[in-house]
């Protein structure tokens, strides 16, 4: 039981870290990064997610995969336009602006302590 208590700790410590990756990463990319605007393209065959199609400062068009999915508050409709922030110094990590999603990276993070915790409380109790 204590091996069940050991991967039960470890799991949530992954998804805590996780959440917070993914919270400092959109944090960042959209306070440090740069805006633009983004041409919403059709997803490519076989995915759901539209694509998004940008310039760089320096020239350069990238076209990366939304890290969002469509939905209410930003359908991504094929020929939309939406505000981008992309990473400097790697383009292809963009945050869409309006369609940040904090509140799944918290749900990792909650998820996580939770499952720390069962697995403390589960290998004290078993000890």
């Amino acid at each position: 039981m204590i091996v069940l208590a050991a991967c039960t700790a470890i799991g949530g410590l992954i998804a805590l870290l996780a959440g917070a990756y993914g919270i400092r990463r959109t944090r960042r990319t959209r306070t440090a990064g740069n805006v633009v605007d983004a041409l919403v393209k059709p997803p490519q065959p076989g995915a759901e997610r539209p694509l998004l199609q940008f310039e760089t400062v320096d020239g350069r068009v990238i076209e990366v995969a939304s890290p969002v999915p469509p939905g209410k508050r930003t359908p991504l409709t094929a020929g939309a336009v939406v505000r981008v922030a992309y990473d400097v110094d790697d383009p292809r990590e963009t945050v869409v602006l309006g369609g940040e999603r904090p509140g799944v990276d918290r749900g990792f993070m909650i998820a996580g302590a939770v499952l720390v915790l069962v697995g403390m409380v589960l290998a004290v109790a078993l000890s």
